[in-house]
Parts: structure tokens; sequence; C-alpha cells
């Protein structure tokens, strides 16, 4: 007989520790020559990203093996979300080199794995000056690296510009920042990384200016490469405008151009055909590849370098596609005809890489966290062949996700995947209905993937049920639905997770008594905005929020989201009052549900002197609460033991507000 206890009080063998330790994923996968290498998460490592490589040993098997030792951690503070910070290539002697941004001094530096003794060695210069060089997505080309720059002119966070420039690999330019060269001019604030025709005459990239998020408006421009080198030339804008999003530009092996826009109302492919004479693009656009799947073909450019597609040598095309979670396909560009990869899978990351007939890149699923997947075109067959999700514990103890649509205000649907509470030793009480945490999603424009999380699993496996909810403004679902957001942040974002809230609660899934709200960064804000607006929630975890609106948008913030919430809540010279009314640092006094406060001191994005405002309006009210500050955590948690520390307040939080009984976390003392 199955032992009956409480919801929240079920035993479980996924600690935080254990949790902690599965978080985080590959990301930015690519062939060096024949090889997958690829970046991966090291919590246990302070949170740096290690650089792997998959390669033959002496018996001529496949394993993993890391390229460079700690503390070597490869991440770019470009735009601060940063993006692909790496590129290798196999020579012809020599063995491989890679290029790559290290984390610590945003240093560019060059290494030779397989050469005995090497070292990497810097190939560009420290700026005093502000943020100082940074560089992201490299590409090698002849003797250079040609990546973007962003270069601090000040010491605001807006004082920043950014060009696409070639860095020599000799290092002549680790000491002299003139000796790099600026390829592109500097029209635009924000650029994406370069990409090289074919026949090396030809650069494409992206452009975009503030007020405007690369979700909202961006251009597609090419240019020429002069025959010896030197700044481009003749620089056009084929593609995009203010409202069309272009996120991403590749070049098909005939000169074809392609790219992702959402002209259409969703992220689809286009291509613009090489006419054989200057300026080589025939601008007629041709209408997308596959109209009238109301899919995303594409996403939102958070990093620079994100890969949705590419082409492959037999002139189809790997696309990343889907409608809220999303599937590994096949597209033939002269046909439309789209095939899938098979396989338990449904969310593939935007990293792919091609090499032949084979396409790799990172999935997971509700039953597997991410690991390395490759799709054989020969065959059909998606098989992993690297980082394989292992079970840690017996997967009876996973959470059953059900992909659900809610009715909002106005009748709008509201997306969202619901974990109720699920252990394989544990039932409740017949007449007890679990207690919910509603998940807000970071971004805001962004989404919840439906993957293994073992962070939801943490809480559901104990008998607390979880609901991520993609509102109004995520990605996924196409412009109209992320432009729910447009002018209605902190309004359309609250009212869509009350509602899941209260559908759970009234058609008898979860306990209208015992409902909570968590949420990091914009989930943060949708979290705080909640508690101070609603009284739906009996108490709330609020990680690196942003606070207060008009604050944020007059310079507490970095120099990409700086105007983001023109966009999400009005022009701040007409709206003032608004980002007033809707921040939660200025309507503390409604706040009366306990809440966790979690930041990291290091944030340059949402900043610790937002909390520490909040909190100073909240003293004295007799509100419980508890605040929990990490030195040498930035946006977003790495370090294991702090994403332990994370886990074990929150559920402290849970089993204080909700009446649970709990002795194995610490007691979490909150402050009134």
């Amino acid at each position: 007989m199955v032992p009956t206890g409480p919801y929240g009080s079920w035993p479980s063998p996924i600690d935080a520790s254990l949790a902690a330790s599965h978080d985080g994923a590959p990301q930015f996968v690519q062939m060096v020559g024949d090889e997958v290498w690829w970046t991966s998460p090291r919590p246990e490592e302070a949170g740096r990203r290690a650089l792997l490589r998959l390669r033959a040993d002496g018996d001529g098997a496949l394993v993993e093996e890391s390229v460079l030792p700690a503390p070597w951690d490869l991440r770019s503070r470009v735009m601060e979300y940063g993006g692909r910070p790496w590129s290798g290539a196999e020579r012809e002697a020599g063995g491989p080199l890679v290029v790559f941004v290290n984390f610590a001094d945003q240093r560019l530096y060059a290494y030779e794995p397989d050469a005995p003794g090497a070292e990497p060695r810097p190939l560009t210069p420290v700026s005093a000056v502000g943020g100082g060089l940074r560089w992201v997505d490299p590409v090698l080309h002849g003797g250079e690296v040609w990546c973007v720059l962003e270069e601090f002119t000040g010491e605001a966070p807006t004082d920043v510009r950014r060009v696409i420039a070639a860095v020599p690999l000799d290092g002549s330019a680790a000491q002299d920042r003139s000796v790099v060269t600026e390829l592109s001019d500097g029209l635009h604030r924000f650029v994406s990384g370069p990409r090289i025709s074919p026949d090396g005459r030809q650069v494409a990239w992206i452009g975009w200016d503030h007020p405007r998020m690369p979700w909202d408006g961006t251009e597609v421009l090419v240019a020429e490469i002069p025959y010896g080198g030197g700044r481009f030339t003749g620089v056009r804008t084929v593609a995009g405008g203010p409202e069309e999003s272009v996120c991403q530009v590749e070049w098909d092996r005939d000169g074809t151009l392609l790219f992702a826009s959402d002209r259409g109302g969703w992220w689809e492919l286009y291509r613009l055909r090489r006419n054989g004479t200057p300026p080589f693009m025939d601008k007629r656009v041709s209408g997308a590849m596959c109209m009238g799947r109301e899919e995303e073909f594409g996403g939102p450019l958070w990093q620079i370098g994100a890969r949705w597609f590419q082409p492959l040598d037999s002139g189809l095309i790997a696309v990343v596609h889907g409608r809220g979670a999303n599937a590994l396909g096949i597209l033939d560009p002269e046909t439309g005809e789209l095939v899938d990869a098979a396989g338990p899978w449904t969310q593939w990351s935007a990293t792919l890489a091609v090499h032949g007939d084979r396409v790799v890149t990172v999935a997971a699923s509700p039953r597997s966290g991410a690991e390395i997947v490759e799709l054989s075109t020969a065959t059909g067959r998606a098989r992993v062949i690297a980082a394989p999700h292992d079970d840690p514990v017996d997967p009876a103890y996973y959470p059953e996700p059900q992909i659900r649509t809610f009715t909002g205000p106005d009748g709008r649907d509201i997306h969202a995947y619901i974990y109720p509470p699920h252990h394989p030793e544990r039932i409740a009480p017949a007449a007890e209905l679990p207690p919910y945490v509603v998940w807000a999603h970071g971004g805001p424009t962004s989404h919840a993937p439906l993957v293994l999380d073992l962070e939801i699993a943490y809480f559901t496996s104990r008998g607390i049920g979880v609901a991520e909810v993609n509102y109004g403004g995520s990605t996924g679902f196409g412009r109209e639905y992320r432009n729910r957001l447009r002018g209605q942040w902190g309004v359309v974002d609250v009212e869509d997770c009350a509602a899941v809230a209260l559908a759970l609660a009234d058609e008898g899934t979860a306990d209208r008594r015992r409902l909570a709200i968590r949420g990091g960064s914009a989930g943060g804000f949708t979290t705080a905005a909640s508690l101070a607006g609603t009284e739906v929630y009996a108490c709330g975890t609020i990680k690196y929020p942003v606070l207060d609106l008009l604050s944020w948008a007059e310079g507490e913030t970095h120099d990409f989201e700086s105007q983001y919430l023109e966009s999400l809540v009005g022009p701040l010279a007409g709206c003032a009052e608004i980002y007033t009314a809707r921040s939660p640092g200025e309507h503390a006094d409604r706040i009366t549900a306990p809440f966790l406060l979690l930041q990291g001191l290091d944030d340059p994005i949402c900043p610790p002197v937002q909390a520490e405002r909040f909190l100073s309006q909240m003293a004295g009210r007799g509100i419980p609460h508890a605040y929990i500050a990490f030195e040498g955590e930035g946006h977003g948690f790495r370090r294991a033991d702090t994403m332990v520390r994370c886990l074990e307040a929150e559920l402290s939080l849970y089993a204080q507000a909700f009446g649970i009984s709990r002795s194995d976390v610490p007691r979490l003392e909150l402050n009134k």
C-alpha cells in the first residue's frame, strides 16, 4: 500500500545539490574538422563554462575531452548576455586552432590544443575605460579573426559603440588597439557577427538601433569585401525594417542569402538570390519557404551568434522550428517539404552545426536533460553522441507535464505547462488539494521550454505543483502573441499568470489558499508586481528583479536593454507616470504576502540597488520577508552553492507559508 502524506511533505531523492549539479546545458556547438566541439556548464567550478570536444581515443571510441582547464571560462559580455564565445578550424598542419573569449578579462585568445606545450595567447588588449573591450561571435578568416567588437568610450553603461572588427592572429593587437581594423562603419548601435559569402567577396550581418529591440525590428546589411582587406564597401540594406525582425542571416553554398524574418507574422525563412553582377543581390525577396505553417523558424536574438538554421552542402537546410515546443527538421527550399527528425526531444537549441550530411545540436525533452544530438541526413537517424542524459534518480520521480491553454481576460489564449505533484511512493489524503507555484519566465520576450528541469522536479517530487506560464508577450507563438506585451508589461503578464493560477484552483487542481509565484529578472518583476497588484498568492520568490521602472530606464541598467521599456511600457518622455504606477518598488505598501528576495551583487542588468531600495520600503511593515545576496553572482546564478541555498530557502518559504512541516532544509529566517 502506498503511504499517504500531505502535499509538500513528501521525501524526495532530488535534493538541492542534485538539482544544482544538473543546471545549465551545452551551448555553442561547432564542427572543427569532423569533430564536434561545444561549451559546457560547470556549476561546481564557480559556474565557469568549459570547452569540450568529442574525439577518438586510442581504440577508436569517441570520448569527451576537456580542451581548457579551470579557470578558463568561455563567456562573452557583449550586450551582457554575450553570445557565441569561440570558433575553431582544422588546419592543414598543426591540428586545430581555437579562438575564444575569456570571461575574466574579456580578451580574445588563440590556442592550439594539440601543439605540445601550447598555452592560450592573447590577441586583444585590455582597456581601462568603462567596461573595456569585449568580443563575440568570432569567425576565422585568413590570418584574422572577424567578430563583433563592443568598446566602451566612457564610464556610463551606455557609453559604448559596436562594430565588426578584424583582429590579427599573430598577436600584434594584444597590446595595441590601433592594430584592430574596424570593418563596418558603425551606422547601427547593435550588430551581429559577420557572415562571409562562399566566394569571399561579400559579407552580411544584422543591425538595429535604440529604441528597438532585435525582436521589434532589424535590418540585413550586405557589403563588398575589398581585395586586400580593409573596411567594407558598398554597404546597403537588403531586408528588414522598423517593424520586421530578422534574427539570423546565412549564405547558402550558391551565394544565395538566407534569413529568418517575421514579416509574415512568424519567423520564417526567406532568401535573396545572387544575380551575378554588382551589387550581387537581387532585392526581390522570394516568399517564405514554409508559408502557412504558423510556426517559428527563429527566435529572439538575446545572444549574438544564435543559429536556428544552417544550409547543407546538398542544398537542403537544417532548421529548428515549431510553435511552443519545437523540432529539428530538414527543409527542401525548392519544394517547401520539411521532414522532422524522429525522437523524444521537444526542445532544440539555436546552436546548429553542420558538416557534410551531419547536423549537430543540443536537444532536451520532459524525460531527459539537454544532450548533444546528431542527425544524419543520409540515414534520417538522430542519436545522442555527447553529454548524454543520465538519470541521477529513478525517473519515476520526474514530473509529467501537461500542455495546457487557458482562457484569460478578453477571452485571450494563455499557454502554459502544468507539472502536478508526482511521487512513485506517496499519495496525498483524498480531500487535500496541492499547493502550486506559478513560474514567470524571464525576458520577458522569451519562453518557458518543455524540458526536464530538476528544479521543477525538486518541488513536484515533494508534493508542490508547478505551472510554467508562457504569458502574452512570450516567444514561440508568433508576432501577434509576442506583441501583446507592447505597452502592457506589468499588466498582461500579471493578468495571465493570475488567470492560470485561479483556473487551476477553480477546476480543483490547486488549493486556492496555497498559491505562490516565482520568477527571475523580468519574471522577478512580474512576481513582485503580482504580489503588489493582486491578492492571488500566499507568497512569492523574487529573483534578481527589475523593481523600479523609472530608475531602470534612466540609467540603472546596461545599454542593450536601456530602452527596452520604450516598447514594453511606452515612451518615457510621455509615460513617466505609467512607469511609476507599474513599479513594484513604488507600491511596496500594497504587498501583504511573505516573500523571498534573491540578488547577485555583481548584477549589471538588475543591480542590487533596486532590491535595496525596495527592502527599505518594506522595513517595519510587519510583512515576513527574507533577502539573500550573493557575492560573485551576476544576472542569473551559476554557482552550485548559490543554487543550493536558493532552492532550500525557497522551499522553506513555501513550507512556512503553506503550513507544511519539513525538517530536511534549513529554516529560512523571515524578517518583519
